[in-house]
């Protein structure tokens, strides 16, 4: 690892980046420098501004992937490389398209979920469904964040790296409860392949896509948007 990147690490980690976007920072900084066959250390504004083009007009990238590119640069050359440019000016935000997202009925919702092969993968997507989870945090869930006193989950660093409450329903704590006492996980309440590991991200993913092929829905389903079609409230602390 070259010195500029570890820099570029830590500085992330020393302001509580997530491992997400930390992961997409460091390759949209890795495919910048490789663009140009250089350090980015020895590109300036010009080189900035051509880059931002050939994102948007060559590899013709979607809205919301240019701005986690305008992000990466906008960190790497004001906090990392302390440039002293008026970022704004420079690298400006794309206008994002807002959309709403496509919404399932609860029979669709019920239909694809009997299409989910496995119990394991079922039940974290009933999760994401019920209490409106990010899959991110529906795989690091532990069974002490299931809360059957107050009927609430606890979400460890979110989105954010917050911490939250969410609301617990009996019908999703009887699929929770169903799913602990057919495996009894301990430390993670989905482990993956290792039980000292949480299942991954990709997995689920996976499991997604192949019930989405037998489903016979025609509406996109992704394990991100599923928990768009949850009306379970945030509690704050």
């Amino acid at each position: 690892m070259t010195a500029f990147r570890r820099r570029m690490l830590e500085d992330l980690r020393i302001l509580n980046f997530s491992p997400r976007t930390i992961a997409a920072y460091v390759r949209c900084v890795a495919r910048f420098a490789r663009h140009f066959g250089r350090s980015p250390e020895r590109l300036g504004p010009e080189q900035i501004r051509s880059y931002l083009v050939y994102l948007a007009m060559e590899k013709e990238l979607a809205p919301s992937s240019i701005s986690t590119a305008v992000g990466a640069l906008r960190f790497l050359y004001n906090v990392t490389l302390r440039k002293h440019w008026v970022l704004e000016d420079l690298i400006p935000t794309p206008k994002v398209p807002d959309t709403l997202p496509v919404i399932l009925s609860p029979e669709e919702v019920l239909q694809f979920l009997e299409s989910v092969e496995h119990l394991k993968h079922r039940t974290i997507l009933t999760a994401c469904y019920a209490a409106g989870l990010r899959i991110s945090e529906a795989v690091h869930l532990k069974p002490v964040d299931i809360d059957s006193q107050r009927m609430v989950i606890r979400i460890e660093k979110g989105k954010g790296q917050k911490d939250r409450y969410v609301m617990l329903s009996v019908r999703l704590l009887e699929t929770l409860r169903h799913w602990w006492r057919s495996e009894r996980p301990q430390h993670w309440l989905f482990p993956g392949k290792r039980a000292d590991k949480p299942i991954t991200r990709q997995a689920v993913e996976k499991a997604c896509l192949l019930a989405y092929s037998r489903c016979g829905i025609a509406k996109p389903i992704t394990p991100h948007s599923f928990r768009h079609y949850s009306e379970s409230p945030t509690i704050a602390r």
